[in-house]
This record gives structure tokens, sequence and C-alpha cells, in this order.
């Protein structure tokens, strides 16, 4: 019988992390104080504010649009468009916006609250990625033009917190360029928010050639202070050498996807410095636990069965993942929650040693003494080390007999292909931006249904999980709703729907006369950097 392995917090692992080398290279160039160039391992799949609920996507956005309200690097609210917010004192289902006065949108227009309420209809829309954050608002209302009122169906006190990915656009321009409707992205729909911008955020888009290069200047009529860094240009480079032989030549001057292979070599290259610390971001496997018959492998499906899920748990090496693949920049876990996300439980989150041996014993009272065949979607361009992580369980599974073809893709491909629901067995990573556990059940857990469910790629459907994660939203009794949380953890831990891989970590390199920190949620803002 194994024994399970527990884990100290995520962000206690991460404190040792933090490492630098400081002194200048005569190799490197120094940055320019005006001009930064900026390279990751991809691109923002659209411009369209509303279109996709995707980490890198949301990073680049938030330098031209802006939300009511901003996540800080401690995990605060901070304002942003709205000054004040708060639940209206006659009415506990309506929460009020102040808004910002003297605000401008890039082409001149006035930020009112009708951009506000538009931007609320937007956002709730079909093709909108991020309607599930909205899902227990029934409409908003411009008070005056700088009061908004967000109707919910019930008292929602916890609403606010979602609303740090929420970009508000121009009421006008929408209409203008018949694009009141989000982009469809997994459905591949080209619209004139695609490539074109009309923010109130810190930067204006210059140009834009897709996963080759953006270029952003400075807002000259933004509200804020003038940021250090008055122009952006942002690079994806795929290649992990590259990326790093881009930034020792000094063609680039920062790094946000650092190989973990290259880590201890650049912290120790003079001219160079290295920050590391916790993401808030899982990275997880995930089955079709409910068809009667798989994509991959016609007329059956093992993943139905509690002893396949149980044996390819068996057969996770965690430990061996953090060790050789990840170099150590990973925190192994059991439940698809970071520690600092409300809903985190130590005990769900212990997790079995291997156990190959069982996992077999398993496999043949399932029925499948000899395994089966099963493809293995995996992004090649999104994760730290996703590729490399897929192909180690790929040989993990062959010692119980399931064969998975590994099949390596873009996450261009890989994110529409797992929201069409026309995969069976992927990885995904995972962030929590309201820091609450909802988040997840919302997205991952719930059938898909009412704006809900939309990265449910597990198919899975339990009818009590459902009414759980939908009372949550109206809670206001928050030792129930924790309550509630814990049971859906408890019961979705039990059908095994996530096969939890870890927790990623962060390294940031730049040259070492630029001040960036690690963010949690992996979006560093151009306008916090500073240069010595």
């Amino acid at each position: 019988m194994t024994r399970p392995i527990t884990r100290s917090p995520l962000r206690r692992l991460a404190a040792g992390l933090m490492i630098s080398a400081a002194v200048m290279s005569a190799g490197l160039t120094a940055a320019n104080a005006e001009t930064i160039r900026w390279a990751r391992v991809g691109d923002a799949l659209t411009l369209d504010p509303h279109s996709a609920n995707e980490g890198p996507t949301s990073t680049l956005l938030h330098h031209i649009y802006e939300t009511l309200v901003r996540r800080d690097l401690d995990g605060s609210l901070k304002p942003r468009l709205a000054t004040e917010w708060f639940i209206h004192p006659d009415d506990p289902t309506v929460w009020v916006f102040k808004l910002r006065e003297g605000v401008k949108f890039h082409d001149g227009s006035d930020f009112t609250a009708e951009d506000v309420v538009a931007s609320v209809t937007r956002v709730t829309a079909e093709t909108s990625d991020f309607k599930g954050l909205h899902t227990a608002v029934a409409g908003a209302e411009a008070v005056d033009d700088y009061t908004v009122h967000i109707k919910m169906s019930g008292p929602s006190p916890l609403y606010v917190q979602n609303l740090t990915n929420f970009f508000i656009v121009d009421k006008g321009w929408v209409e203008a360029n018949g694009v009141e409707l989000p982009q469809d992205f997994k459905a591949g729909e080209e619209k004139y928010t695609v490539r074109n911008t009309n923010g109130t955020g810190p930067y204006v888009l210059e140009s834009r050639d897709p996963e080759v290069r953006t270029v952003l200047t400075t807002n000259p009529d933004h509200w804020d202070e003038a940021p250090q860094v008055t122009e952006i240009i942002y690079t994806p480079i795929k290649e992990a050498a590259t990326r790093v032989a881009a930034l020792l030549s000094g063609e680039v001057d920062f790094v946000q996807d650092v190989p973990v292979q290259d880590i201890e070599r650049l912290s120790n290259t003079p001219g160079v410095a290295v920050t590391a610390g916790a993401e808030n971001r899982t990275i997880f496997f995930a089955y079709d636990v409910t068809s009667d018959s798989l994509i991959s492998l016609p007329g059956d499906n093992p993943f139905k069965k509690p002893e396949v899920r149980e044996a390819m748990a068996l057969a996770l090496d965690r430990d061996a993942i953090r060790q050789v693949v990840m170099r150590g920049q990973s925190v192994p876990g059991g439940q698809n929650v970071p520690p600092f996300v409300n809903g985190h439980d130590e005990a769900l989150d212990a997790y079995t040693a291997p156990d190959y041996d069982k996992a077999m014993e398993l496999m043949t009272a399932a029925g499948y003494p000899d395994g089966f065949a099963i493809d293995m979607h995996c992004p090649n361009d999104r994760y730290i080390n996703d590729e490399a992580i897929c192909q180690a369980y790929v040989g993990m599974l062959g010692r119980i007999g399931i064969k998975a073809n590994l099949v390596s893709q873009s996450r261009t491909i890989h994110f529409p292909a797992i929201q069409n629901r026309q995969v069976d067995f992927y990885l995904l990573g995972w962030g929590v931006p309201t820091f609450d556990s909802q988040y997840v059940f919302d997205f991952l857990v719930h059938s898909p249904e009412e704006g809900r469910g939309g990265w449910n790629g597990s198919r899975y459907n339990n009818a009590e999980v459902d009414a759980m994660i939908k009372s949550l939203a109206t809670e206001t009794d928050l030792v129930k709703r924790d309550a509630t949380i814990a049971e859906i953890w408890k019961t979705i831990q039990e059908d095994r729907v996530f096969l939890m891989v870890h927790n990623q970590l962060l390294a940031y390199a730049a040259k070492d006369n630029i001040n960036v920190a690690v963010h949690p949620e992996n979006q560093p803002s151009m306008t916090d950097v500073t240069f010595k």
C-alpha cells in the first residue's frame, strides 16, 4: 500500500528560489531606458478583448485595454477604471461602481458608464470566452456618466474578484465596426477586433505581425503617471534555446519564459538578472470520462472505468517529473488548485507514490489486462516544458500497458480542440485569477450550459455538483460557501476528474539594469518596470 506524500505551500517552497546575477557583462548592451524588447514563448491568440480567456493573450491586452479593478502583486484588488466599488446599501443584488473621470480611449472618445454597460453586454455574449466569470450577471445600467449598477441574479459578494480580466471597450467604436459580439475564437472567426484595438490603456498598438512582432507605444493621454518604458517590442520566440540566445546576444532585454535547464547558467551570467517565484497555475491531465466511444478509440472508453483512472494516477511519477523534466522548478500536488486559492486542502493535495504493480491489477480488474492505445494531446508552446511532461508520462503509462500516441501541437490548435470537444485525453494548465475555487468549477467542472463549462473537455456531468457550483455565485454566508466548495472538491477528487501533475513555478530573465517582478498571474506589466 502506498503512503501519501504531502508538501508545504507553494509560496513557502518558492521563497527560496529568488536568484540573480548583478554584474554587467561587456558582451551585453544595456537596455534602452525607453524601449524594452520583450520575448516569450507564445504570442497573444487574438486582440479581441473578450474572445480568448488565455494567459499570454490577456497579458498583452492589459497594456492596451483596462479593467475596472486590477490585481496587485500581493493579490489585493486596486482601483483602475473604477475608483470605488461597493454593494448597493438598499439592494444586495446590485454592485455599484464609481468610475474614473477624464479618461479617454485611444481614438479620443470619452470613457463613460455607457462603455461599461456595453462591455458587460459583450463579455456575457455566447461567443465570449470570459462569460463563465459573469454567469450571475442579470444586466447593467448607467446611472449617470460615471456610475454603473451591475445587477446580479442574487447577492454576489465576491463578484468584484471576477473583474481583473474584464476589459472595457468603447461602445461607439464596437458599434461603428460591427463588433458588438466578441470573435468566436474556437470557431476560427475573423473580426475587426482581432487585429485592431481601441482601449484606454497606457500603451497604443503601433503595429502587429501575429506570431512575429507587436509594437506598442505609450498613450500620451493616459490618466496615470507616465511609465519609464515608452515603447514595447513584443516578440514570440518558441524555441527555448533561441530565446536565451537572443537575451545573451542583446537582441532582447527581457525573457518571460526562462527554460528550466538554463536558470542556473543565466543566474551566473554577468549582466543578467533572474528572478523566480510561484505562479497561480496548475498543470494537469484530463480525459473524457462520460462518452461511450472515444475519438481515438472508437467503440470503447476505458476512462469511464474508475479503476483505469486510479491506475493512471498510480502510474504518474510526479517527483520524477519535478526532478528530471522540471529541474526542481515545480511543486507536485494532487488537488487541481494552487495553495493560495480559497478551497485548497492540504489533505486533498497529498499524492501517492507510483505503484505499477497495483496499477496493473486495477487495469486487469477493469478489463484491460493488455492495456489499450489512445492519443494524448499536448501543447508545445504554452507551459514550461509542456511537451516534455507529456513525453515523460507516455513512458510511465507504457509500464501499465497504455500505449499513448503523443500528439504535440501549438496552443492555437490545442485550445480550440479542447473547447470543441475534439480530443479525448490532454494536458492543460489553469490559473485562478479570482483566487477562488469557483473559477475552476465554473470553467472546468460544470456541465456546458448557461455560460459555464467552456473548458470542460472531460465531459464531466454531475447534476448535484452542478447545483452546488451554481449556488456559489450568490451564497452570502461565506462559511456555508466554503463548506460547499469543500464538498465539491471531495466529490471531484473521488471521481478523479483531474490528474493533477504540479503547480508551476516561474523564472524571468532580464538585463540586470531592468527591474521586473515575477507576477503571480504571469502577467508582468511594462508600466511597473524600472531601470537602474
